[in-house]
């Protein structure tokens, strides 16, 4: 694959770790030695700042919401999208959301997991021109009222996360354990457990309505999901690993020039995207099975781009959803809106198509990607 030009990202722009406290940024920092790349200084200086400010509104949000937030009841359940990034995660996700008898996390809410019980009312709107208005890696759109990855609320409550790697991308692998989380300690998974448990719980107490939750990464993390919510759906979605790997390498680059606090010294290779793509797909096969099969269904990316309609009238009936016609005008619309969206096309070599076919052989079988 052609190196990746670096990305120009607005500096006025909010980064994905603003939103973390005083004592999670400074734990993060000396997890990683300090050792943020001398032109990430002044984006570092602001998050510092910031995080003084977090601080004060979590504790002030905490007063007022701790008790509401613990009596919460997590009802109906939430409904999780699973897939390897760049596979239609986000579009499945942003027509779900059309839905108006569900709710999403928000941009705000995964940058502001602390406090947006409390400040999401007043502050979530006045800081919406701080972000572009495409993300920098597919030209989708963003916004801080826009569905997002609650992943990043997590790295925001200081959970250990593999979005990290984007953080410090000369520390790679440290955080890796956080992607399936079955080496944690009993400690670290219980503290992860009660933490995300917590921020879904504020969704709720926000806008009670069944939760649609995604982040790649939850993917590898079934097993402990089940654990959380045992009556949670899922669907997953595949793509053919031809586009979605070269892809990912592409998305990572891209994010990690706009976001990290360190000057990459190695690029993002198809090599690291396959030993992540392994280790998810080795940990979903294994766990997938604890799912009852009127829990979850799978789709193909092209099949969904192709029938959008049908596909996503499929979801509602196998996981037993609210009747579809309901939504369809909504869907309908955004449909027409993006119509003229075109996906990315990356040219990659034969020795990088062989490398994927070979990594990727299972999944390609089991999903009908003749390898």
């Amino acid at each position: 694959m052609a190196p990746e030009k670096r990305v120009n990202y607005p500096r006025r722009s909010p980064r994905n770790w603003h939103g973390m406290t005083a004592s999670v940024w400074f734990t993060v920092l000396a997890q990683n030695r300090f050792a943020v790349s001398p032109t990430r200084v002044p984006m570092a200086a602001i998050i510092t700042l910031l995080s003084l400010s977090n601080s004060l509104l979590a504790y002030i949000s905490d007063r007022r919401y701790a008790r509401q937030v613990t009596d919460t009841k997590i009802n109906p359940p939430p409904l999780f999208v699973l897939g390897h990034w760049r596979t239609g995660t986000t579009l499945l996700h942003e027509l779900l959301v059309k839905d108006d008898r569900f709710s999403f996390p928000t941009t705000f809410q995964c940058m502001t997991p602390h406090h947006f019980l409390w400040s999401d009312r007043w502050l979530s709107s006045r800081l919406d021109w701080l972000m572009p208005s495409r993300r920098p890696m597919d030209d989708m759109a963003i916004g801080m009222n826009r569905p997002q990855e609650d992943e990043f609320a997590l790295v925001n409550l200081g959970l250990g996360s593999p979005y990290l790697e984007w953080a410090f991308p000369n520390r790679r692998q440290c955080y890796d354990a956080y992607l399936t989380l079955h080496s944690l300690s009993d400690d670290e998974r219980a503290n992860w457990k009660s933490q995300f448990e917590r921020f879904v719980k504020q969704l709720y107490l926000l806008n009670p309505k069944r939760v649609v939750l995604k982040s790649p990464t939850h993917t590898a993390r079934i097993r402990t999901l089940l654990e959380i919510f045992p009556d949670a759906r899922f669907v997953h979605i595949v793509r053919n690993p031809l586009q979605s790997i070269p892809s990912t390498v592409r998305t990572w680059t891209r994010v990690c020039d706009a976001i990290s606090l360190q000057v990459r010294r190695e690029p993002v290779t198809v090599d690291r995207i396959l030993d992540v793509f392994e280790v998810m797909y080795h940990r979903f096969d294994s766990d997938c099975g604890l799912i009852p099969p009127d829990r979850i269904v799978e789709i193909r990316y092209e099949d969904l781009v192709a029938n959008p309609l049908p596909q996503l009238q499929g979801i509602y009936s196998s996981l037993g959803l609210d009747d579809f016609e309901y939504a369809q005008p909504a869907i309908s619309t955004y449909l027409a809106s993006t119509a003229n969206y075109k996906p990315n096309n990356l040219q990659i070599t034969d020795d990088v198509k062989e490398k994927i076919r070979t990594r990727c052989g299972k999944y390609m079988s089991k999903y009908g990607y003749q390898p």
